[in-house]
């Protein structure tokens, strides 16, 4: 198996107090910009297949997908803003992975703000791992309260850009 590098990613880097840097869960192969569904389903399908396609969950992507929807069902992981954390723990999954998206166009997403949606985070663990998973939804959560970067964000050009706009906004904090 070649490996990409988003092996390494997915283990939870040190990050202080607020927990792993989110920019060290993400690699270009988990991040698409623009995504390209319309809907918040495809959407969500889209992340699930960056994801399952780099961690090697190609075969159980379907699985991972109906986990992502069931806990979506419970309540919207819209923030507000236009910020979606959707997020799942999954068996099949060693250690937490991410992968993220900015959609063009804003989606309805349910969010708690009733606003639409165009940055989205999808966050996946292992049943195990639930403070790893906590505190990367919080330290998202805290970052996406700054508007310059989510303005930077839904802007950048390519992968890359995403991953070093928000690294940046990670290190200056």
């Amino acid at each position: 198996m070649t490996r990409t590098g988003a092996e390494d990613r997915a283990v939870p880097a040190p990050g202080g107090p607020g927990g792993p840097r989110v920019s060290h869960l993400l690699a270009p192969e988990r991040v698409r910009v623009p995504l390209q569904a319309g809907d918040k389903e495809g959407i969500l399908l889209e992340l699930v297949e960056l994801l399952a396609t780099s961690c090697g969950l190609g075969s159980q992507r379907d699985d991972l997908y109906g986990a992502v929807l069931e806990r979506e069902r419970v309540l919207s992981t819209g923030i507000g803003d236009g910020v979606a954390l959707p997020h799942a723990k999954f068996a099949g999954l060693a250690e937490l992975a991410m992968a993220a998206g900015v959609s063009r166009e804003p989606l309805d997403f349910g969010a708690l703000d009733g606003r639409p949606v165009q940055l989205l985070f999808l966050i996946v663990a292992p049943e195990t791992a639930t403070g790893a998973h906590v505190r990367v939804l919080a330290r998202i959560s805290r970052l996406m309260r700054d508007g310059a970067l989510r303005d930077r964000l839904c802007s950048a050009e390519d992968e890359k850009a995403f991953i070093d706009a928000l690294a940046a906004a990670e290190h200056a904090t």
